[in-house]
């Protein structure tokens, strides 16, 4: 599954990545794409490789925003909708999120 994501990776880019991701060959395949893997590396590793910890603190936001778009339960489960409507539904979810973050109730 890796290696698919992997190749429409965009040039210049710095994945996320989770700590199953520190495999050499897929860091490797990220730095053959001029691209900076942020990906920590596990506990139990001999040669501890330093990584941009401050960018990977991005990576709770986008997994908590996933996790709250996941309450949209329409969104989340219907895999027959065409990918514009899925779109569609996901801004609609997303603002939804917003108004209820920003907004202050009346």
């Amino acid at each position: 599954m890796a290696e698919l994501l992997l190749q429409d990776l965009p040039w210049g880019a710095s994945p996320l990545a989770d700590r199953d991701y520190g495999a050499e060959w897929i860091k490797k395949t990220i730095e053959d794409r001029h691209c900076i893997p942020v990906i920590p590396p596990k506990s139990n590793r001999i040669n501890q490789v330093p990584f941009a910890r401050c960018a990977y603190q991005k990576h709770n936001l986008v997994e908590d925003c996933i996790g709250k778009l996941k309450q949209f339960r329409h969104i989340a489960t219907d895999h027959n909708r065409k990918g514009l409507a899925c779109l569609t539904l996901t801004k609609a979810a997303a603002l939804c999120l917003w108004v209820r973050l920003y907004v202050p109730e009346a």
